[in-house]
């Protein structure tokens, strides 16, 4: 449920879409920027992808139900693979990789947490900064594991391991830890062309200033 705009279009211009995949269900967090956007401009619209339409278990236990399958080829502004211990298994999912290989030029292709993993897997960030999950949990803290943001360089040897909260690389974006994806959306309002004062007020309104106007400026733009 992560949206932005194509470059071409301007706000109010018509409708906004973005989607996000479901074969790595820990979207929680990352959709909280998206969910309440829609009070502000009715233009705004998120929806979720997954390989088929049947239903997903999510890492948390429930179950959602996508919007839209592989086939469907739905048109989006923005693409976005969110992180998740699920998301391991789909690392080399071809058919995922066949999808996001086919979305035309003026999609964002996006990514919260350990997402660019499968960016960094299809080589799509070899010579481009990205960054990923910095923080390990007990099992990446021990001898058994890794850091997230080791493990990206370890798929992707070419990429520029950046420690900042968002990433933007031109049509690659990429945000560090699950709850970077509110700064991911927010950063996606500002590709889509709102304004400073629009982004505050939305942040003001999820009672999430504070953060806002702490993390604003932890954006590494590269190229």
């Amino acid at each position: 449920m992560v949206f932005s705009r194509s470059r071409a279009d301007e706000p109010g211009s018509g409708r906004v879409s973005g989607a996000r995949t479901l074969e790595s269900p820990r979207w929680q967090l990352a959709s909280l920027a998206s969910a309440a956007l829609r009070r502000f401009d009715a233009e705004l619209d998120a929806f979720l992808v997954a390989e088929s339409l049947r239903p997903v278990q999510a890492q948390a236990g429930f179950t959602v139900l996508p919007n839209y399958g592989f086939s469907d080829a739905p048109d989006m502004d923005a693409f976005l693979i969110p992180g998740g211990f699920g998301l391991r298994q789909e690392i080399n999912n071809g058919r995922l990789h066949d999808f996001i290989r086919a979305l035309p030029e003026k999609t964002l292709l996006t990514s919260v947490c350990t997402g660019s993993w499968i960016y960094a897997r299809m080589g799509l960030l070899d010579g481009k900064a990205a960054t990923n999950r910095k923080e390990p949990d007990r099992l990446e803290a021990s001898n058994m594991g890794k850091v997230p943001i080791e493990r990206l360089a370890e798929i992707a040897p070419k990429v520029r391991v950046s420690r900042a909260r968002v990433v933007d690389s031109g049509r690659l974006i990429s945000a560090g830890g699950i709850a970077s994806g509110m700064e991911m959306g927010f950063h996606l309002l500002r590709r889509a062309g709102y304004d400073k004062s629009f982004i505050g007020e939305v942040a003001r309104v999820m009672e999430y200033k504070a953060a806002y106007e702490l993390y604003r400026d932890d954006i590494e733009y590269d190229g």
